[in-house]
């Protein structure tokens, strides 16, 4: 216990009141008039009744500031209430598709038998299984782990890791393509209706060029929804250019809010490393933000990860990580939930309901996009908006195979003559003013959708345009 004194009072008369009673002093301070001491529940009493005695108080351990709560963030994105949803609906997620260093389900009792299929793309680690780096299998806890402890947020989903990076972290975009190219081969095999990409290039470039963004839409052509990190290069009040796969308008691109150690909505933040800001071809990203710092994740013990970072470890096998390749999985998984409760809902959509059911963030840039995933109230949406549609109007059908691809040309033709595309409309543009019909999200998709007129009323999209943006490289 802690025993003080008043503010008259001086640490040695507190201690002479202490040890009065039979019990020695641990510890007397000077920054306050007090001392510590072990105490039973009747010295409690006796003290108490001492004139010279303020307070008694627990001698409470004190834990390092560096962790915060790990469990408050499914609290924030409110997935529990969809663990009881699907399981008394009897509904079973969709696999979700771990494009990342692999899952080492052998290592960690997390996943147990649902990793249903692994697969190694990585040029640099050809044949090695499991996950040398750690980095794939924390971001498969959070979207599916199934740790009672530590529970991710669909943790019935099954797994597919498909492994492109090595023990560093580092992956070929060809790595990361041909496990795009498996994916969509396997997609009906194993139910794969989700792909988490926790991946960001490293040069900014056109959707309608770059070969990641042209793959990860065929799998979104396809019905896997794809929901793609934006990257941990933010600055603070300043806009950042957006890498593939997360700068392509289709997918999901999520950012990471921190909740400043608490479980409550009002105080949430953007965290200052999360980017944000307008693609080469003029798409405000991210889409939407979800709890990014300080979450607990499993991990492989002799991973890199945690030998490089073992202040982290907070009990075998697991270890707290920040970052946007985190908040990811946490949509990743929301989209398998919503997909076990909505079976026919399509990628579109689900990025819809998503984005419609968002808690608005204090954030007149828009720096986390709509704002903060509600998982459960996305579930509630009754038929989704299409978040694409004026981008669905330019899908046309491959000659060659029959299969949907996205009409770059055309769009490109629209973009340069459209009023809506201009600086002039993008520097002010209003999600319920702005023509979207012909550029992205359509007018009567969103301005029908009611969103929230807060937040979008006063929307800033920032100087760069679409006509300007789509001649870079």
């Amino acid at each position: 216990m802690i025993v003080q004194g008043r503010s008259a009072t001086g640490s040695s008369t507190v201690a002479s009141d202490v040890r009065s009673t039979g019990v020695a002093v641990r510890r007397s301070f000077k920054v306050i008039s007090g001392v510590s001491a072990t105490l039973p529940g009747k010295l409690i009493l006796r003290l108490a009744k001492v004139r010279d005695i303020s307070a008694i108080t627990p001698d409470v351990q004190v834990t390092s500031q560096d962790y915060q709560d790990s469990e408050m963030w499914r609290n924030t994105a409110d997935v529990a209430p969809l663990w009881d949803a699907t399981t008394a609906a009897g509904a079973t997620p969709p696999a979700i598709a771990i494009v990342d260093s692999g899952i080492d389900a052998t290592k960690t009792n997390d996943f147990g038998n649902r990793v249903v299929a692994s697969v190694n793309f990585s040029s640099t680690s050809p044949g090695a299984t499991g996950d040398a780096e750690g980095h794939g299998t924390m971001v498969a806890g959070i979207a599916a782990g199934g740790s009672s402890d530590y529970t991710g947020v669909a943790p019935t989903a099954p797994l597919v890791s498909v492994r492109t990076a090595d023990a560093n972290g580092m992956s070929y975009t060809s790595d990361v393509i041909a496990g795009v190219d498996w994916i969509l081969q396997h997609k009906d095999q194993y139910n794969i209706r989700v792909a988490n990409f926790s991946i960001a290039g490293s040069v900014a470039s056109s959707f309608t060029v770059d070969p990641l963004d042209q793959a990860v839409e065929k799998l979104w052509f396809n019905g896997v929804v794809v929901v793609a990190a934006v990257g941990n290069h933010g600055t603070p009040g300043a806009s950042v250019p957006i890498y593939a796969p997360g700068n392509d308008p289709f997918v999901i691109t999520v950012g990471a809010f921190d909740q400043n150690g608490t479980s409550m909505t009002w105080d949430d933040t953007v965290a200052p490393w999360s980017a944000w800001g307008t693609t080469a071809d003029g798409f405000h990203k991210p889409d939407i933000s979800a709890p990014g710092r300080w979450l607990v994740m499993p991990v492989p013990a002799d991973s890199t990860l945690a030998g490089q970072l073992p202040d982290r470890v907070v009990e075998p096998g697991y270890m707290w990580m920040s970052g946007t390749s985190f908040a990811a999985p946490v949509v990743s998984g929301a989209a398998a939930q919503l997909l076990a409760l909505h079976p026919d809902w399509t990628p579109d959509q689900v990025k819809g309901a998503l984005m419609l059911a968002a808690r608005p963030l204090n954030d007149p840039n828009l720096t986390g996009g709509v704002g903060e995933v509600d998982a459960a109230a996305a579930a509630t949406v009754d038929s989704p908006p299409n978040a694409n549609e004026g981008l669905d109007a330019y899908v046309t059908q491959n000659p060659v195979n029959g299969q949907p691809v996205f009409d770059s040309a055309s769009w490109n033709e629209a973009v340069a003559s459209d009023a809506s595309w201009t600086e002039a409309s993008w520097n002010d543009a209003s999600w319920a003013e702005a023509s979207w019909s012909s550029a992205s999200w359509a007018e009567a998709s969103w301005s029908s959708a009611s969103w929230a007129e807060a937040s979008w009323a006063d929307a800033s999209w920032t100087e760069a345009t679409a006509s300007e943006s789509t001649t870079q490289e």
